[in-house]
């Protein structure tokens, strides 16, 4: 220990310090350090926020979803369902519109019990999720299950990266909905 102004303070040995050269360095007998054991970038079994993407087109939606997920550069990204087109034209067709049905499925289908964020593209998927999040309960909705007015490109990159990295519903929300005031240029 060393000695100032009549306190003690703790002092490092300078042989323990990270910087110092490895055991036996001295003598020309070095020893290997210890593999490394690789760690999971998150502890395993915690949840992260959904994200559900809502198109007039399923093959938007899922465009957007690719892409996000691409930016996002992990092996390991938060749960995102894209949905789009209307059922009632059948699978085949999937032409354009929005079934409410489709939005809750993608809900459930993404919670991990951290919340779900909604993305839309326009004015008719926006209408759609309002109505199914006014009516959560009967459309058996994740809770919570909120709304991110968001440009729908913009808005679902920001929202993959931030809940990747482990951000909570309302960080998720407010990278989202940041995008809408950035400059394109």
């Amino acid at each position: 220990m060393d000695q100032r102004d009549g306190s003690r303070a703790d002092v490092i040995p300078i042989s323990t310090a990270p910087s110092a050269p490895p055991v036996g360095a001295a003598t020309g007998t070095v020893t290997a350090p210890a593999p490394s054991v690789p760690r999971p970038a998150r502890p395993s079994g915690l949840g992260r926020v959904g994200l559900v993407l809502v198109s007039h087109s399923r093959e938007l939606a899922e465009a957007v979803r690719a892409l996000a997920l691409a930016v996002a550069e992990t092996d390991d990204p938060a749960p995102v369902a894209a949905t789009g087109g209307d059922p009632a034209d059948g699978p085949a067709d999937g032409g354009p519109g929005v079934s409410a049905l489709l939005v809750a499925a993608a809900a459930r289908r993404v919670d991990q019990g951290h919340g779900v964020a909604v993305l839309c593209d326009l004015d008719g998927p926006v209408r759609t999720v309002l109505a199914v999040l006014a009516a959560a309960d009967e459309h058996g909705l994740p809770f919570p299950t909120r709304f991110a007015d968001a440009p729908f490109v913009e808005g679902a990159v920001a929202a993959v990266a931030t809940a990747t990295a482990g951000g909570d519903l309302a960080a998720v929300l407010d990278a989202a909905e940041e995008t809408a005031r950035l400059p394109k240029r």
